[in-house]
């Protein structure tokens, strides 16, 4: 099968890089598939989970936004705020998260850290669910 040279950076440094078949993500205004020659794009991304297709096998990770671009010469790069294989993320940590995250958007003294604890939600669920 056809692949593209994809990249995936954090803010801590390279997290991916060689090829891959297929990303599907999360964009901030739904999903997107990327595949071979896909034609020149960027898009922000935004938190969820993500799935690359590497040497015919699906690998899954929790996305906790950032940036998508798809260079003309079939390159893709990832730069994500954070990024986590599956089977890198500690369930019951993420668990921990979800119930402090609930707890706080109980407790929320305004708008502004009622935003920040539903975010903070969002991406304990989105780890969750990709844990499993």
């Amino acid at each position: 099968m056809a692949t593209f040279d994809l990249q995936i950076v954090t803010p801590d440094g390279s997290f991916y890089s060689g090829p891959a078949e297929r990303v599907v993500c999360r964009a901030i205004d739904g999903d997107v598939c990327i595949l071979p020659r896909h034609a020149p794009y960027v898009t922000a991304l935004g938190i969820g989970e993500v799935r690359i297709t590497i040497d015919g096998k699906v690998r899954r990770a929790a996305c906790n936004g950032g940036l998508l671009s798809v260079a003309r010469k079939n390159e893709v790069r990832i730069v994500a705020i954070t990024f986590e294989w599956a089977e890198a993320i500690d369930h019951d940590r993420a668990e921990r998260a979800r119930l402090r995250a609930e707890e706080s958007i109980r407790h929320a003294k305004d708008a502004s850290e009622l935003e920040l604890a539903k975010a903070r939600l969002s991406r304990a669920l989105v780890r969750l669910k990709v844990s499993q």
